[in-house]
């Protein structure tokens, strides 16, 4: 192995690092992707948890000096093909390897830099952050699996935003009492904390499992490496979300609902042997 190819291996190794130390079923889903997949999804991970940690973790420090900074090194490891920063050289690698359109990753960060500024959210600039915040990252991502087949990436590109979509919103219900309470955000439009009820919680449901059900006919698509991956992570957010649903609003709002990583690993062993059986 020369130099070169020594320092991309560390950088892809460093976001391997994050993926684990930040989400044991994010690491799950990568773990049962074909292995040729892992490095590059790492390094997607890798770059979009720092951009994330930027705005919810260093309240301390101007996050947006540092989002800014973290923008344009971005943008400069991506046109001069290399990084001093690590997990902005992964990404750049995979970046350029895969072709992923620039307007996803300023999408991506638009969101993160929305987070600066918004504690609650229209309709209009909800479905702006979703996007931004986890569609296009489930864009990223499918750039990858498909390996340029642009016939085939475009095919996928609805399910895979629906995907992405019922993810964030999954999330936005779990982590509703933090974010309002730490950080005084309160991402779904029209809905004020305190007074979160039965009824909104029912609206917003319905709106997820709508995501869910278009969702599931691209999974069924996806290129055989990519399939059981993408499959564990559909099923443990859809085990957390029934979690969620089985809970009275007010259990949401005063704690934050956790699937075990027993489950989890249930969860994984259920769908590789299923799809090897051809049950999935």
């Amino acid at each position: 192995m020369n130099a070169r190819s020594l320092f991309d291996k560390t950088t892809f190794e460093c976001s391997k690092l994050i993926t684990q130390r930040y989400s044991t079923s994010f690491t799950l889903g990568i773990k049962t992707l074909d292995k040729k997949l892992h490095l590059p999804i790492y390094a997607i991970y890798g770059f979009v948890r720092y951009a994330d940690e930027i705005v919810d973790t260093f309240h301390d420090k101007d996050k947006k000096v540092l989002l800014d900074r973290f923008r344009n090194d971005a943008f400069e490891a991506i046109e001069e093909k290399i990084s001093l920063n690590p997990v902005l050289h992964a990404f750049q690698l995979i970046v350029n390897e895969y072709n992923i359109d620039k307007d996803l990753i300023e999408a991506f960060l638009k969101s993160m830099e929305m987070d600066l500024d918004f504690k609650t959210y229209n309709d209009s600039r909800y479905h702006e952050y979703i996007y931004g915040s986890a569609e296009v990252v489930g864009l990223m991502c499918l750039k990858v699996f498909c390996e340029g087949n642009k016939e085939e990436y475009e095919s996928l590109k609805s399910p895979a935003c629906k995907l992405g979509a019922a993810f964030q919103k999954v999330n936005f219900l779990r982590d509703i009492k933090s974010d309002f309470e730490e950080r005084g955000r309160v991402y779904f439009p029209g809905v004020d904390f305190k007074s979160f009820d039965k009824s909104t919680k029912q609206l917003i449901e319905e709106d997820i499992q709508k995501d869910f059900d278009e969702a599931l006919d691209g999974i069924r698509r996806l290129p055989s490496g990519a399939k059981m991956g993408v499959k564990v992570a559909y099923l443990y957010y859809q085990k957390l979300f029934d979690k969620i649903k089985s809970l009275p609003p007010e259990t949401i709002t005063h704690q934050r609902i956790r699937i075990p990583n027993s489950r989890k690993l249930s969860l994984l062993l259920s769908t590789y042997f299923g799809t090897k059986l051809g049950f999935n």
